[in-house]
């Protein structure tokens, strides 16, 4: 399984795959054909109350990841979350954010799951 994590803000690459965005508003100051997003499945992100939350330095890391995964484990969002792990396992797949730090933000979270097996 090949899924890598890079900022939308980065040109696309030959080997990115199926190229999936993974925050819930699209990224300021990018074109949807600069992008070149093959999907966007909001229902796969943080919902908004926990993504305020979590920016507003009310909770830690730690709280906001297991909050996440709480949400990722509702039925849509498993579907979802299934979904890319079956596109991860026939070709490179590329979870793009606009986040600074994707290591300590939900794109850590998805990447650890989908990589579960």
């Amino acid at each position: 399984m090949s899924v890598r994590v890079r900022r939308v803000y980065e040109p696309p690459e030959p080997d990115d795959g199926v190229r999936v965005l993974v925050d819930r508003l699209w990224p300021r100051g990018v074109s949807k054909d600069a992008a070149r997003v093959d999907e966007w499945p909001k229902d796969l992100t943080p919902s908004t109350e926990l993504r305020r939350w979590y920016h507003a330095g009310e909770g830690s890391y730690e709280e906001f990841a297991r909050r996440y995964e709480a949400e990722l484990a509702t039925p849509d969002a498993a579907e979802l979350l299934d979904g890319v792990r079956e596109s991860a396992a026939k070709g490179p797949v590329t979870l793009l954010t606009a986040s600074k730090e994707p290591e300590h933000s939900h794109v850590a979270v998805l990447v650890r799951l989908l990589e579960q097996v």
